[in-house]
């Protein structure tokens, strides 16, 4: 059932632009290492090119993504369709992060929208492409975005969200080292 491509068609384009929500997994080289799923939301998902995706991650409890890919490279983004036709479809690829203050990081940002907290854009280089059934994925409807998020980061403002950073996304739940940690 699942079909495999070298690249993002068109259609796969599509399919990404109308989902809502898409999950990333990682997982730490070490056998005792964490395996991590992050589901993310908002307008933060951009196709670079049939090759080439990136996403802006905001502020969170963890930093799971950025330990993981700055140890192995390894990722895979997920989407499923939650309305319409059943569909799921995975992105594997090597990923690298982008932080504020470098050159990536400059040419990235001004594809996103404003987003209070954002603290790195998870860039990831497509090496392959699964599509899947999804047919036991439960429909589901789109109620709207929740603000919580950007609340509590407006709230902290941008001097709580560096301390922030600093004392709970520098390293991964295993202790990995995440790039946040040495820049700020």
């Amino acid at each position: 059932m699942g079909k495999q491509f070298a690249a993002l068609l068109p259609e796969h384009r599509r399919f990404i632009e109308k989902q809502k929500v898409f999950f990333v997994g990682t997982a730490a080289l070490s056998a005792e290492g964490h395996v991590n799923v992050s589901p993310k939301g908002y307008d933060a998902f951009r196709v670079l090119s049939d090759s080439r995706v990136a996403y802006l991650d905001l502020t969170g409890s963890g930093n799971e993504t950025s330990a993981h890919v700055m140890e192995n490279g390894r990722i895979t983004i997920m989407f499923c369709a939650f309305e319409g036709p059943p569909n799921i479809l995975r992105l594997y690829g090597a990923g690298a992060v982008a932080l504020p203050g470098s050159s990536e990081w400059a040419s990235l940002v001004p594809l996103f929208p404003p987003m209070p907290g954002a603290r790195q854009i998870i860039v990831v280089d497509v090496h392959l492409v699964q599509s899947s059934c999804g047919y036991a994925v439960p429909f589901l409807s789109f109620e709207g975005e929740r603000d919580t998020l950007q609340r509590w980061a407006d709230q902290k403002g941008e001097e709580g969200l560096v301390e922030y950073r600093r004392t709970k996304n520098g390293k991964s739940i295993d202790g990995l080292p995440t790039p946040i940690s040495s820049q700020e």
